[in-house]
């Protein structure tokens, strides 16, 4: 039993004019992801999907994504990207997972999953990039989401790991709310995706003021799931 991470798969099966293959790097990738999750990843681990799952605009649209997800090996926990617009309440897309037959997919939202003694936590996050305005309403309401995560995790008494979509460093940018969080659980690493192409040179990877961050967008990893243990 294996755990996995990659982030950003944009999977555009329901709507195919929405394709990254426009994009240098991801020729081809819904072929890349399928080829590369059988052969790393088996029925019995799980792997963690960090966000921009779907070009869906809503459940109905993304059900082919979700189709090709569940049938690859593993479990998956599923977080909340920026161009997730088919993401909904948990209610509902609890009830479109079940009702698909879609067993394999778990939402991660004001919740943890374990792993052995892991906690698997995390949210989406919120921008925290030069040039983007961020929403003071919405990176709280990020800051209390990654802070109710862990503390399912600390009631279950499992060491966190935290996975998030955007960076909560990058290129001298911070997202303080974010890094408080992460600071006052201890948390020792941290995955994220969000970034493409040219802006991989400028993620923080390694280890930032006590932290080890990882990155995990899709294109990064070229379509190979990290192992994480």
């Amino acid at each position: 039993m294996s755990l996995f991470v990659m982030g950003d798969t944009h999977l555009s099966l329901g709507v195919p004019a929405k394709s990254m293959e426009i994009f240098p790097g991801w020729e081809d990738y819904h072929t890349k992801i399928r080829d590369h999750w059988l052969k790393h990843i088996q029925p019995e681990d799980m792997i963690i999907l960090a966000g921009d799952i779907s070009w869906g605009m809503s459940l109905k649209e993304a059900e082919p994504d979700f189709a090709f997800l569940e049938n690859l090996p593993g479990q998956k926990i599923i977080l909340k990207g920026n161009h997730d617009y088919w993401w909904n309440s948990m209610k509902k897309m609890t009830e479109f997972f079940q009702a698909n037959g879609f067993d394999s997919l778990h939402i991660l939202h004001n919740n943890c999953y374990a792993y052995e003694q892991i906690g698997i936590c995390g949210t989406r996050g919120w921008v925290n990039m030069p040039g983007e305005s961020a929403d003071a309403k919405v990176l709280a309401r990020e800051q209390q989401r990654l802070r109710t995560s862990l503390q399912a995790a600390v009631r279950q008494k499992l060491k966190p790991l935290v996975f998030l979509h955007y960076p909560p460093v990058y290129w001298g940018s911070q997202n303080a709310l974010l890094l408080e969080v992460l600071h006052e659980f201890q948390i020792k690493d941290c995955y994220y995706g969000h970034l493409h192409g040219k802006t991989h040179a400028k993620a923080t990877k390694g280890i930032y003021d006590g932290i080890c961050y990882h990155l995990i967008s899709g294109d990064y990893l070229q379509f190979i799931p990290e192992k994480i243990l």
